[in-house]
């Protein structure tokens, strides 16, 4: 797992729920973190950064309840939506995705999660 680039925790238990600081598409390279090359490969790293972060604390992306996806241009929209649907597989959380003028380091995309570590109820 990367360290924060920032003064912030990467993800805060609260009262059984689990919520994950916006993670980029950062990996540990050789000298240090390292973003990944082009939307796609961020998308997989940013997506694979939250998974971590559940399965650090038991959890999948089953336990995902909300994300928040900040996109720095909206003309990425198609090429996520496809990535991300690979990455959450069956599990449908309600999202929202916003276009910004601007993310950490340069990257194309930020996605933040919410998970639940009590029951959920039925759709």
């Amino acid at each position: 797992m990367v360290a924060p680039v920032g003064p912030y925790s990467p993800a805060v238990p609260a009262g059984g729920w689990l919520v994950c600081s916006g993670q980029i598409g950062l990996e540990q390279g050789p000298e240090g973190p390292v973003l990944a090359d082009g939307l796609g490969a961020q998308v997989r790293r940013a997506m694979a950064n939250v998974a971590d972060l559940l399965s650090s604390r038991g959890l999948d992306w089953d336990s995902v309840v909300k994300t928040t996806v900040y996109l720095a241009d909206m003309a990425d929209y198609g090429e996520f939506n496809r990535i991300y649907a690979e990455c959450v597989g069956a599990s449908r959380p309600a999202r929202s995705c916003v276009a910004v003028a601007g993310l950490p380091m340069g990257t194309r995309v930020e996605i933040e999660a919410w998970a639940y570590a009590g029951s959920r109820d039925p759709a």
